[in-house]
């Protein structure tokens, strides 16, 4: 039972069949009840006929004219029989010819005996009223009166009733499983195409998911997309990380060869970019570890801790320069994403604009509640230096790039906060701060 189609229709299923069958012996035993009281009914008028139509026998007993009864009584082996039994005589109906009918015994005035009883391989239902007239000569002793009639024609009714309930509740049975389960492959369409999906992504034949799933769905296949995307993207960003790596080696290689190449003394460059390579080896292996992007059921990330130790280690690292570091960032602000991430995005950013600022930079941090969910908190680093132009504000976000060789870097840094950013989902914007350098923004997954 691995398809869930199949126990939901065993489910319905049984407790129809039960259902049913809960019907089926109500109903017959209703029909049984029913076809008993019109058996009573008709027993009680025939013997009521009966006792109507008694005439007194000249030999001191009762019987009945055949024409005062019903046509049956003088058919032989009819199926309905009559008898009337006093003490010295005992009337009989033509019907009872070739069958042997037991009336019972005789009975008092009054009595009244309602039985079943075989006559061959007939049953019967028999019915006898004790009754004394008052003007019988022979001094009011009672007469017994019975009728009897076959059940033949009950059993076969009852039969037959039975057999059409059971073929007409089987056929319903049928069609309403059959309309379920028509039902249901409608109903569970979209889990079956979720499934073809599923395995086109795995056979690499699509990418993500589609779209316009049901509301039970589509988180489902929003949250697997969301999945799906960032693994993919954590695999180019290793690649990429790699390839910054390989790339970023290639100038300190070669010094070194050519330092190599000439005297024997030149071990102070050789050290020094040998520094260098270190450097850039532990500053790729730390972008390669950060997790990149938000996970399902993550905990957020407090802002305000994370900016006041980038702050401490940003003055100690530029305490050159005469430097002012402003944090607007309230407590409650949650990010909602991986540490590692928020890390290298506002220490990116802030060393940025350290390195660019004449003494100014400013961090502010602001949460929407009402915004979208992967861009309601806003992040905005200003600073006072000579700011980005128009023209570069889309070629700095770019890898490799920096607007000022003169400058020590690898123009990496804005590129891995414009990737991790894309990762959660966010965007990322360039501008002209009011401190009179640049402004980036940073919309973010965030919380209160």
């Amino acid at each position: 039972m691995h398809s869930l189609s199949r126990r939901l229709l065993l489910s319905i299923a049984v407790p129809l069949a039960l259902f049913f069958g809960i019907m089926t012996l109500v109903l017959d035993s209703g029909f049984r009840t029913l076809s008993e009281h019109s058996l009573h009914e008709l027993l009680d008028s025939q013997i009521i006929a009966l006792i109507a139509a008694a005439e007194r026998a000249p030999h001191s007993g009762y019987v009945a004219p055949l024409q005062a009864l019903d046509s049956r009584f003088a058919t032989p082996r009819s199926g309905l029989y009559a008898e009337i039994r006093s003490a010295r005589h005992e009337w009989i109906s033509p019907s009872t010819a070739g069958a042997e009918v037991d009336f019972g015994p005789p009975l008092a005035q009054g009595e009244r005996r309602f039985f079943y009883a075989m006559a061959g391989h007939r049953r019967l239902a028999i019915e006898s009223r004790g009754v004394a007239f008052a003007d019988d000569p022979s001094g009011a002793k009672p007469v017994t009166f019975s009728v009897a009639v076959s059940l033949t024609p009950y059993e076969e009714q009852l039969w037959e009733f039975r057999r059409r309930m059971v073929l007409w509740f089987s056929v319903l049975m049928f069609l309403l499983l059959a309309t379920l389960a028509i039902l249901l492959r409608a109903v569970l369409a979209p889990v079956r195409r979720l499934e073809r999906e599923i395995h086109e992504v795995e056979a690499g034949r699509s990418e993500v998911l589609g779209g316009g799933y049901p509301r039970e769905l589509s988180g489902v296949a929003r949250h697997l997309n969301a999945l799906l995307i960032g693994e993919r993207k954590r695999l180019a960003r290793y690649r990429d990380t790699l390839g910054n790596l390989a790339h970023s080696l290639k100038t300190p290689l070669a010094v070194m060869r050519s330092a190599l190449s000439g005297p024997l003394e030149t071990g102070e460059p050789i050290s020094a970019e040998i520094d260098r390579m270190s450097d850039i080896i532990e500053h790729q292996l730390k972008r390669a570890a950060a997790s990149g992007g938000g996970l399902l059921g993550q905990a957020p990330v407090a802002v305000a801790p994370i900016a006041a130790d980038l702050r401490a280690a940003l003055l100690k690292v530029y305490r050159d320069k005469d430097l002012s570091l402003e944090l607007a960032v309230p407590a409650a602000c949650l990010f909602v994403g991986d540490r590692a991430d928020l890390l290298e995005m506002l220490g990116n950013l802030l060393d940025n604009a350290c390195k660019w600022c004449r003494q100014q930079v400013r961090l502010t941090v602001v949460v929407d509640p009402a915004g979208p969910v992967q861009e309601n908190m806003s992040v905005i680093v200003e600073d006072d230096g000579p700011g980005v132009s128009a023209d570069n504000r889309a070629r700095v976000l770019e890898r490799g790039v920096r607007t000022d060789e003169t400058v020590p870097g690898h123009g990496l840094g804005l590129a891995m906060v414009r990737e991790t950013v894309e990762l959660y989902g966010g965007s990322l914007s360039v501008d002209t701060s009011p401190l009179g350098g640049a402004r980036f923004e940073l919309h973010l997954p965030g919380r209160v």
